[in-house]
């Protein structure tokens, strides 16, 4: 046997000895299992996903449709119809999908399109591309019935025509308004899928692009072990490629809950590291159904969908001296 074999042999017996007795240890029941998981109090999203996956429905369909709930929201400011603008009052957004077999999908910067998680699951099924961005992608749009539409809102236009007035740039701690939507969902094939969209950071740059559409920092999913998502500051996402670490962190035997922490930590110790002004979290579920919330600071939450009915969560946090 070669070496590298028996190495990766010994690695898979570790850890679906590791999985088991987990499984063991808790009386795992499959069933009813928690079917999904979102950012934030995203209630109606994961609500919709959830009965989407107790009908049969596949997860990343029910994570795409459960996300497009807070998409046509005018009310959430930071995700899809009614975010707020660049600083040039442009509305663009950015989202992925990734499905249990490993397959993704994602577009950044799309302007007037409302549901660019049902776009990127497109990029996924019907291109034979990964990303598509920009004008390209909205021209994609348009091309598969997608309805071009001004996604910049009465509202969002005032609060930034108020903000250009000082023009000043400081990303602020969400506390109770949510940012990206991420999604998990577990179908009734126990196949693990995801979907993440968002208009990014309220008055970026023009064609500033952060984690929400990167696979491995955003968004990632295996199939044989979990997924993850992030919300929150997406370049401090980006730098640690924090939901690919994440599911590693799990592959190599630590819950979702160990592997949340473990990967804000990773934020928060960095040597530069300005934690105490932005705000970074993760939610996590494992194959088994176990899920994991954690953030930098207070009040993040996670959105479960779990026989039948939701439950909003929040989430522990490190900065437990603010």
């Amino acid at each position: 046997m070669k070496r590298r074999n028996f190495i990766f042999d010994i690695f898979s017996i570790s850890l679906m000895s590791s999985l088991s007795t987990r499984l063991k240890a808790k009386n795992f029941n499959f069933t009813p299992m928690v079917r999904s998981i979102s950012t934030w109090k995203t209630a109606e999203a994961n609500l919709k996903a959830g009965l989407l996956l107790d009908k049969g429905i596949d997860g990343l369909t029910a994570a795409v449709e459960g996300v497009a709930v807070e998409e046509e929201n005018p009310k959430n400011t930071t995700v899809g119809f009614g975010g707020a603008p660049d600083r040039t009052g442009k509305v663009t957004l950015d989202a992925c999908v990734m499905n249990h077999l490993g397959d993704c999908g994602a577009v950044v910067a799309v302007e007037n399109i409302v549901n660019v998680a049902r776009l990127a699951k497109d990029v996924m099924e019907k291109t034979p591309h990964v990303m598509l961005a920009g004008k390209g992608a909205e021209e994609f749009a348009l091309t598969k019935g997608f309805k071009k539409e001004n996604l910049l809102t009465d509202a969002s236009k005032k609060a930034w025509e108020k903000w250009t007035k000082t023009s000043e740039y400081k990303p602020i701690i969400n506390i109770e308004n949510h940012d990206t939507i991420g999604m998990l969902a577990i179908d009734q094939q126990g196949d693990i899928s995801g979907a993440c969209t968002t208009s990014g950071l309220a008055y970026k740059m023009n064609g500033r692009v952060g984690d929400s559409p990167i696979i491995g920092a955003g968004l990632f999913v295996d199939n044989k072990v979990g997924g993850a998502v992030a919300t929150g500051l997406g370049e401090e996402v980006v730098k640690s490629v924090g939901s690919f670490l994440i599911v590693e962190l799990m592959r190599q035997g630590k819950t979702p809950q160990q592997a949340c922490e473990e990967a804000i930590k990773r934020i928060v110790q960095k040597p530069n590291s300005d934690y105490k002004n932005f705000q970074v979290g993760y939610i996590a579920v494992s194959k088994l159904g176990e899920i994991g919330a954690y953030s930098i600071h207070q009040w993040f939450s996670v959105t479960k969908f779990q026989n039948g009915k939701n439950n909003t969560i929040q989430s522990d946090y490190f900065n437990k001296n603010s």
